[in-house]
């Protein structure tokens, strides 16, 4: 994992003059380039650095900067930073993965303004927080928060970085439903030794597991917790008692009513 930069896989690029000149002069007008690495700033956008034919280097600019080599200026739509781009880095320890499974795919995501634009997948931004000795005040390890970004080549021209919950994938052979999913957000904290297992004391290399003892406090517990149960049922039998003489106390006047008339 890096630190504050990392490489990705180059992309050979136009990148659009404008973001050359601090977007002040140079408008409509396109440079060739090839981005080769990014930068991850935490609350800021993912940030591409890229050379120019003339050597030049220039760091840290938008995925709206860029669109494609194959595609003119004029055809490409505009399209701002949030409408390609859904949320900022969530650390300065960015991960790049081109995930062999994805390579090539095409997909298509869910913009802003609930229109789908395809594209196809070129490699995957993650993030986390690396040591526990540092203070972490990032949203990275938080189950319902976590959100990494899919890097896109899209149709139109441009280049997007998308979640998981705004793509749908398509492969021949197996994507048969596209139908859009109705899943919920991951809360738990999964643990594989969250459990009242340990290994058995001694030196075996094939230990065994066994239940861990019970120490005198978690028996207390245990029984504290067992009274309560008890305590409970009683109070809620005891309502319900309660409540059937009411019902015979009202049924008996009743009666006595019926009779007297």
């Amino acid at each position: 994992m890096s630190y504050l930069n990392a490489n990705i896989p180059p992309i050979y690029c136009k990148v659009k003059k404008e973001y050359l000149y601090d977007l002040k002069k140079h408008h409509g007008e396109s440079e060739e380039c090839v981005v080769f690495g990014i930068t991850s700033i935490s609350g800021r956008a993912i940030l591409f650095n890229i050379m120019l034919p003339n050597g030049a280097c220039f760091w840290r600019l938008p995925i709206s900067a860029f669109f494609q080599k194959s595609h003119d200026r004029a055809t490409v739509p505009d399209m701002q930073t949030h409408e390609l781009e859904l949320w900022n880095c969530f650390s300065y320890y960015p991960s790049v993965t081109c995930f062999d499974w994805l390579a090539g795919l095409k997909g298509k995501f869910l913009g802003l303004d609930k229109k789908f634009y395809h594209g196809k997948y070129l490699f995957t931004i993650d993030w986390a927080h690396p040591d526990v000795n540092i203070l972490d005040t990032e949203h990275s390890e938080i189950p319902q928060e976590h959100k990494c970004a899919h890097i896109l080549e899209l149709a139109n021209g441009n280049y997007a970085a998308q979640p998981n919950n705004r793509i749908l994938w398509h492969i021949n052979s197996y994507t048969t439903d596209n139908s859009w999913p109705d899943f919920k957000v991951q809360t738990t904290y999964w643990d594989a030794e969250d459990n009242n297992m340990v290994t058995e004391d001694s030196d075996k290399m094939f230990y065994e597991m066994q239940e861990k003892e019970k120490s005198v406090s978690d028996l207390l517990m245990d029984g504290y917790k067992e009274e309560q149960k008890m305590y409970e049922k009683e109070e809620k039998d005891k309502r319900t008692y309660e409540k059937y003489k009411e019902y015979a106390h009202d049924l008996s006047f009743e009666n006595d009513s019926n009779k007297n008339d």
